[in-house]
């Protein structure tokens, strides 16, 4: 079954901007999980399910950790 990856940019009234690469596209929050935040990634599924990839956000918040810790050393 296809699937596409989403992250939460941020969350307009009773809409969720999400980043689906370069396309942000608005999305109700009644199509999502309860209890999303800002930041979380999501799979997208055709037959309309959409989920919560835990792991995914942990290794993205590591990276942009990571990333400032560069950018921040002297």
């Amino acid at each position: 079954m296809k699937r596409r990856r989403g992250i939460i940019d941020r969350f307009e009234g009773d809409l969720a901007v999400i980043e689906f690469g370069e396309v942000m596209e608005d999305i109700p929050k009644s199509r999502l999980p309860e209890a999303v935040q800002h930041g979380d990634v999501l799979w997208f599924y055709e037959d309309g399910r959409v989920e919560v990839d835990v792991e995914e956000k942990q290794l993205l918040s590591k990276e942009i950790d990571e990333l400032m810790e560069e950018l921040w050393e002297d």
